[in-house]
């Protein structure tokens, strides 16, 4: 019963594999993810949010595909830190340095419990359709051999990912004129997103890939 309940929730996942931090769609298009800093709007002049603004005028201007801007929100889980500071706790010289410890460990959970501490990721899916050419087709439905064949998919992936890299710098290259940083995330970071993503009650806004 598990087994059929698994097969049946992955007919619904668009994702076919993660390979070399790029995900593959079951319709053949690729998705690359970037993390992005945040910029504190609010505490910047008046001047310093006109060249935010107009940087990232400038920054649409320079696309010519579609991306998708992903917030993830998430309510911080400050255990492990209260934790870490009650081991510290007997390890003060003073008695006062005790206490104030013990303190500010009840005033953050009592903090904690009365407000949602809420963490927020940003996040710049970029998209890629290969374009399959009659060339391109020839050339792997030629091939007799598994091993030709796959040596021909290793070399169109390697193809479409180098065009997938170039979209990936052109967005980092255009943040960085708002002030913004964006790395490309790896396969394993890309994993925990799309597991977080698609396990309902550990992420609050799920990620949509098409």
């Amino acid at each position: 019963m598990a087994t059929k309940t698994s097969s049946a929730t992955q007919q619904f996942v668009p994702v076919k594999e993660i390979r070399n931090g790029t995900i593959i769609l079951k319709d053949g298009g690729y998705r690359g993810v970037l993390l992005c800093s945040s910029v504190n709007f609010g505490l910047k002049s008046e001047d310093e949010q006109h060249a935010i603004i107009l940087g990232f005028q400038n920054f649409l201007n320079t696309i010519d595909f579609s991306i998708q801007i992903l917030v993830n929100s998430r309510k911080m889980d400050l255990r492990p830190y209260l934790a870490l500071l009650g081991e510290k706790a007997p390890e003060q010289k003073s008695e006062l340095m005790r206490i104030q410890l013990r303190e500010y460990i009840e005033f953050i959970r009592s903090f904690a419990d009365r407000a949602n501490i809420m963490t927020k990721s940003f996040y710049i899916i970029v998209p890629y359709a290969p374009h399959v050419s009659a060339t391109r087709a020839i050339s792997f439905f030629s091939k007799s051999t598994a091993s030709a064949k796959s040596t021909a998919a290793q070399t169109s992936f390697e193809q479409d990912r180098a065009q997938l890299e170039q979209r990936l710098s052109l967005i980092i290259g255009g943040l960085a004129g708002t002030g913004v940083r964006a790395v490309p995330l790896g396969t394993e970071e890309v994993i925990e997103l799309l597991y977080r993503s698609f396990n309902p009650g550990e992420l609050e806004n799920p990620i949509r890939l098409g």
